[in-house]
């Protein structure tokens, strides 16, 4: 990727986001998350997710229908929902499909790739840490990284500082699947998409 380009910093489009939502959990795999601060980006490719398929899902947030907390994921795809757990950490997933429909992807790992010196600082991460990879490899860890709190629940990923780009294409045979981690309901679903071989997904 060119640093220099802001051509090629281009946001997803919107019908990116409207297909099915496990289609688009594996194309997420090597595309880019980039939030702009500033005059720096801070940009990671995408090595882990999981999907939620929302009253098909009893795993999802969006099971039992829209609540209060869970209403962005009833928009149309392309808008992130924050949502807070474990009473410290956020934790944000990608909305996708039509709207009301009530589907999304967890982020849930990355690999840094720009603006590292920022991420570090954000998640007080010591310079000369040898273990680069833990830097954003778990939802919390990437959210701490990149600035993504609260307040950034229901942003328009098409528009403003922080959205997906177009990054690696991961071959099929590159990418692996398997139940999704830290749930108690749903385990038999295989909705959990990561690049085969990296050091840097959540587990």
């Amino acid at each position: 990727m060119s640093r220099d380009s802001n051509q090629l910093r281009s946001p997803l489009p919107r019908p990116f986001y409207l297909r099915p939502t496990l289609t688009v959990a594996r194309d997420l795999l090597g595309k880019y998350l980039v939030r702009r601060i500033g005059g720096k980006f801070l940009v990671g490719k995408i090595v882990e997710v999981e999907g939620y398929l929302g009253d098909k899902d009893p795993a999802s947030h969006a099971y039992r229908g829209k609540t209060k907390r869970n209403e962005v994921m009833f928009k149309e795809g392309g808008h992130l929902y924050v949502y807070f757990t474990y009473g410290m950490h956020f934790c944000c997933n990608v909305v996708t499909e039509e709207e009301e429909k009530g589907r999304a992807i967890l982020l849930r790992a990355v690999e840094p790739l720009e603006g590292i010196e920022v991420m570090r600082k954000n998640r007080s991460f010591e310079a000369n840490r040898k273990d680069y990879w833990n830097l954003t490899n778990g939802p919390a860890k990437l959210c701490e990284a990149f600035g993504i709190r609260r307040e950034m629940n229901g942003i328009d990923l098409t528009s403003g500082d922080l959205f997906l780009m177009d990054g690696q294409t991961i071959n099929r045979s590159a990418i692996g699947t398997s139940s999704r981690i830290g749930i108690k309901d749903g385990k038999e679903k295989k909705w959990r998409f990561y690049v085969k071989g990296t050091p840097f997904v959540s587990g």
